[in-house]
């Protein structure tokens, strides 16, 4: 992209380039963090005040990927981090994950949406099912961004179902024949690789490894999206796409492949969230100390206090919920369920705080000059994609009474 665009979109966004977040801490959650917690967060804040920021809001108003990031995401380790460093990943914890994901989305939605897919379902799918030789192979070039990743479950007919999936791949004697396509991809239009699930002739579904440049392959972009405009997603069309039996992932077998990559971005989604709020209540209420009205600042008056006392206490809460199950995934406990609570509930909120702090900013809240509707926007896809809000509400419910409601 030109320099010159590039100036014209700081020039244009002085709000957006005068990245001043300070994150809120009520409860002083940063005292249950290490040093090296603090320190990879101060790393991303300030990646992201220096590389996001002053350019996301031009990139989302042309509803262009800013591909530039890739490699320098790679860089700042934010591809991967559990993964062992063997394989060229961070070998961090849970909560330096949680980290991560909280300050990339604090930028954008979107942009963690390229870091999560490529961590939690492209590397960690390789890495706890494939072979040594695909680690190998795949992790290190992942983890650097020198590949781009995706992943294909979703698809046009079946997606809060992925059991029903209609994609197939078939035992041709030296090779498999994937046959079929996935919706709602993000990455894929600039992908690489894709990790891909499919049913095989008895039913089950398996993983493969499907790389850029396999014949029958392709990844139409879907465009005209009002959510996400930053972020590249699109389309994977399988049309007897030969698949080197190598390529496929032996260690995992059925539907739980998937899930549990689902599981691990879910959780990132949680923390994820979380940025996106704290962006719209810092904005609220440094707009709200700074705007003018009736001769004094409309945070002297109570409707502005009452709605920033309950941004900062859903924060508070969520902030809490997020270093819980933190620490339960680092001991290996975290179930599916507890994911679940901690993504709806954290999408949930972090929607409302912005069309509450959208109000807050009046009519400049629709403006590109602060970050608000863009979350906005955005989180109306996080609130749907890797399992809907209501979804998610049925999962608690059937860990509740036993009983599937969605069966």
């Amino acid at each position: 992209m030109a320099t010159s665009t590039l100036d014209t979109s700081v020039s244009a966004n002085k709000k957006q380039a005068n990245d001043v977040f300070e994150s809120p801490d009520f409860y002083q959650i940063d005292d249950l963090l290490t040093e090296e917690h603090k320190l990879i967060r101060s790393s991303i804040r300030s990646f992201v005040k220096k590389e996001i920021s002053p350019i996301i809001e031009d990139y989302a108003q042309r509803a262009a990927f800013p591909q530039h990031l890739v490699k320098k995401f790679g860089e700042i380790g934010a591809f991967g981090p559990t993964i062992p460093a063997e394989y060229g990943g961070g070998g961090l914890d849970y909560i330096a994950y949680g980290l991560i994901m909280q300050e990339i989305e604090r930028g954008d939605s979107g942009m963690r949406s390229t870091a999560s897919v490529q961590g939690s379902l492209v590397m960690y799918p390789i890495y706890a099912f494939g072979s040594e030789e695909q680690r190998k192979k795949y992790l290190p070039k992942l983890a650097s961004g020198e590949w781009l990743g995706c992943f294909g479950l979703t698809e046009p007919d079946f997606g809060s179902n992925p059991a029903g999936m209609l994609t197939t791949i078939k035992d041709a004697g030296d090779y498999y024949l994937l046959n079929g396509s996935k919706m709602w991809i993000s990455n894929s239009p600039m992908a690489d690789v894709a990790v891909v699930w499919a049913k095989n002739e008895d039913g089950r579904i398996r993983g493969v490894i499907v790389e850029r440049g396999m014949e029958g392959f392709s990844t139409p972009e879907i465009h005209n999206k009002w959510s996400l405009r930053a972020s590249c997603t699109g389309e994977l069309v399988f049309d007897n796409v030969k698949i080197p039996k190598a390529n496929l992932l032996p260690n995992i077998d059925g539907l739980k492949g998937p899930l549990k990559c689902l599981d691990s971005a879910r959780y990132g989604i949680a923390w994820g969230a979380l940025g996106a709020a704290m962006d719209c209540y810092d904005s609220a209420r440094r707009y709200a100390m700074e705007r003018i009205q009736f001769d004094k600042p409309i945070a002297s008056f109570q409707l502005i206090q009452k709605k920033l006392a309950e941004m900062l206490t859903e924060i508070t809460k969520a902030q809490l919920v997020c270093w819980r199950l933190g620490m339960l995934k680092n001991e290996g406990k975290a179930t599916t369920t507890q994911i679940s609570l901690a993504k709806r509930n954290n999408v949930e909120m972090a929607l409302h705080i912005a069309r509450e702090a959208r109000q807050i900013h009046g009519g400049m809240g629709i403006t590109g000059e602060y970050s608000i509707m863009r979350h906005m926007m955005n989180l109306e896809s996080v609130i749907t994609y890797e399992g809907t809000h209501d979804i998610h509400l049925l999962i608690l419910g059937n860990e509740i009474t036993g009983i599937p409601a969605f069966k």
